[in-house]
């Protein structure tokens, strides 16, 4: 066995269980324990980190419900083989901050999901347990200043310049708070540069698309869903787009330059920069 866990941060609050857990996880995340590849015994472990046996067994059950490793009898625990499976956004992206520059590239529909998984990390970089050297996150969303497919009225699924605008509201809430917090960073000195762009294009963004540090992508669809919502103080039964609880699927360049994840990150990467470069606006601009 190769592998040697990272140690623990002293400073990290979690329950044991918990730091455990996200450190084998970021191992497997990163590919330094392979799909297939046995983890390391309970003993070993137990050993490294320096916790009873039954937290190691807590830790491993956590990432086994997680859907990373799977526990073969009187075999040991493996990294699960099928990597291209539903997957939470959040370790990773508090895995891509651990690194010394950072770059998301995010495009959906309002970025509230992006907008809560910075949290953690960002916390995590005011007391000084995460220190990039750089962040630099582009963001690209729909213009509700046209009509759009969605969010429509349900009754005869006609534009409605009130929900555009309850949309709008919804998004520069989000991309405003995001680059507020990573603005704040720089100005306290905990990063040397940081830049937060939002573009805008016309078109209806129907999926969620998140690229990682440019090896990692996450995907998902926006289904359309009956909603009823409060618009300029009447409420409105529509058609929305929904996304919240929105499955994402993660391809990485860790899989090999041959597989089907390197190619997906690699596409991913071509359209999100083409739409960026060509169609997408400045989205300053658009609200002057």
């Amino acid at each position: 066995m190769t592998f040697a866990p990272e140690p623990l941060d002293p400073d990290d609050d979690r329950p044991p269980y918990e730091q455990v857990a996200r450190s084998l996880g970021a191992a497997i995340r990163t590919r330094k324990l392979a799909p297939g590849e046995r983890l390391p015994s309970h003993k070993m472990l137990t050993d490294h980190y320096g916790f009873a046996r039954a937290t190691i067994q807590r830790a491993l059950r956590d990432l086994e419900d997680e859907g990373l490793v799977v526990s073969r009898k009187g075999s040991g625990v493996f990294v699960r083989n099928r990597t291209e499976r539903p997957a939470g956004l959040r370790p990773y992206v508090e895995q891509a901050f651990a690194s010394r520059n950072v770059t998301i590239d995010f495009a959906g529909f309002s970025s509230e999901t992006l907008h809560g998984a910075l949290q953690e990390p960002l916390d995590k970089i005011r007391v000084g347990r995460l220190t990039p050297s750089s962040i630099r996150i582009r963001i690209l969303v729909p213009d509700m200043g046209v009509p759009q497919a969605a969010p429509v009225r349900r009754n005869d699924c006609g534009d409605d310049p009130r929900l555009r605008a309850r949309m709008h509201d919804i998004m520069v809430g989000y991309t405003r708070s995001i680059s507020d917090a990573i603005s704040e960073l720089s100005h306290l000195g905990l990063v040397q540069e940081s830049n937060v762009d939002v573009r805008v294009h016309s078109g209806t963004q129907f999926f969620k698309l998140y690229v990682i540090n440019n090896a990692d992508v996450f995907f998902g669809y926006y289904p359309i869903r009956p909603n009823k919502v409060v618009a300029q103080g009447e409420t409105v039964e529509i058609y929305d787009l929904v996304g919240k609880d929105t499955i994402l699927f993660h391809y990485s360049l860790n899989d090999g330059d041959s597989s089907s994840g390197a190619q997906q990150v690699e596409q991913a990467r071509m359209w999100f920069e083409s739409v960026w470069e060509t169609i997408g606006r400045d989205a300053n601009a658009e609200a002057s």
